[in-house]
């Protein structure tokens, strides 16, 4: 697959709004394919990286000069909050001329690059995310049929490691050295990387559960103040998800924290140290693991088709709980995520408890690890192959 472009369901969403609004803002990790995506859109707009140090002093020297020079046919800015202050003369060029995808803006840091868009570009920018790989962008369903579901968490959805055929461990241990850590030292000035590198592996042993920030304070001997803000990094640079608990006022009080999961399956097996496709089927994590597959991939279909997701979980102070909430307006999707590749009449039982709480739920759902798909009553099983659709 090395030096084909795979095309992304983002695609038409890109080329629509850069008809409609004179910026278009990509965010999305590092590697996620950001950078090709818009180049193959707009090959003909001059491309320019804010990596380059030599680029960041010409605009330093003369940054109304640069925006001129480059603003003719249009430009692709790469990694844009690496000089953030360039977005006030973006604002000045575009308030004079007001041409439809003038400047194509791309950004990794999205704390950093947001703050800085809403001053500056509010109202004139159109604000897109790019994750990694979404499971139909880069199976086909022939390719789905021949392939378990730790072949494919193990491979995680980071294009290199489609492109350039690379062990997915070997990339993920590169990436967290050379992305994740460099990024956190940036923003956060991290004096202790041992801290960091431990508050990483505990992050990823707890995910799909909930947050409990005293005892990851405690298992890395770290403030509360500081759990909270590391996880707020990891969570805008697209490492993490939160997944909010859905509030409702249902006679019995809910659990408020979010749960915690990882957005790339790779990336978490790393921090696991979890080697091969086969130590998943037997690590005590496979459930969560696989939970985290399935509510990514729901977190892929909303920003890849331009909306904002409306995902929660739900859960009471006694136990009972649906693994994810999907708002489809008024209506609510109350689906429940197994690894098993058989089913059991015990993965109802959540589904039906939800059920009696709230009259607006529609279509409950199980996703499973097996591969058929098919209705039981006024149920939905799918098996993981065909969660393509989950949202639509």
């Amino acid at each position: 697959m090395s030096g084909k472009y795979q095309k992304r369901f983002l695609e038409s969403h890109v080329k629509r709004l850069a008809a409609q609004y004179p910026v278009v803002t990509v965010t999305g990790p590092r590697q996620s394919g950001k950078t090709t995506l818009c180049r193959h859109l707009f090959p003909k707009k001059e491309y320019v990286t804010l990596e380059s140090i030599d680029v960041r002093n010409q605009i330093q020297e003369d940054p109304n000069g640069f925006i001129r020079k480059v603003s003719d046919k249009g430009v692709i800015l790469d990694e844009i909050q690496r000089y953030p202050g360039l977005l006030s003369y973006i604002q000045t060029a575009v308030d004079e001329n007001n041409i439809p995808g003038q400047f194509i803006l791309t950004g990794s840091q999205n704390f950093q690059l947001l703050s800085s868009v809403s001053q500056s570009l509010a109202g004139r920018t159109a604000l897109l995310t790019l994750l990694p790989y979404s499971l139909r962008e880069i199976y086909t369903q022939k390719q789905l049929k021949e392939l378990n579901s730790e072949d494919i968490i193990f491979k995680g959805f980071y294009p290199r490691i489609f492109s350039h055929n690379l062990d997915p461990q070997e990339a993920m241990g590169y990436y967290i050295s050379l992305y994740i850590e460099r990024d956190i030292r940036q923003l956060l000035n991290v004096t202790s990387l041992g801290a960091f590198e431990t508050f990483l592996k505990v992050c990823a042993s707890l995910n799909g559960q909930i947050v409990n920030l005293s005892q990851i304070s405690n298992d890395v001997g770290i403030s509360v103040n500081t759990v909270r803000s590391w996880l707020s990094i990891l969570e805008t640079s697209y490492i993490i998800v939160l997944l909010k608990p859905h509030f409702k006022n249902y006679r019995k009080r809910l659990i408020k924290s979010p749960k915690l999961y990882f957005l790339d399956t790779a990336l978490s097996l790393n921090l696991l140290g979890i080697q091969t496709p086969h130590q998943i089927s037997s690590h005590p994590l496979k459930g969560a693991i696989f939970e985290a597959f399935i509510v990514a991939e729901c977190f892929k279909q909303c920003y890849h088709t331009s909306h904002k997701p409306h995902l929660y979980y739900f859960r009471d102070n006694v136990g009972n709980e649906v693994d994810l909430l999907i708002e489809k307006g008024p209506d609510i999707q109350a689906v429940e995520i197994k690894s098993s590749e058989t089913m059991n009449s015990t993965y109802f039982k959540g589904l039906k408890y939800y059920e009696a709480l709230n009259n607006q739920t529609v279509e409950p759902t199980i996703i499973y690890g097996g591969k058929k798909s098919y209705s039981q009553n006024q149920y939905q099983i799918k098996g993981f192959r065909d969660i393509g659709d989950l949202l639509t």
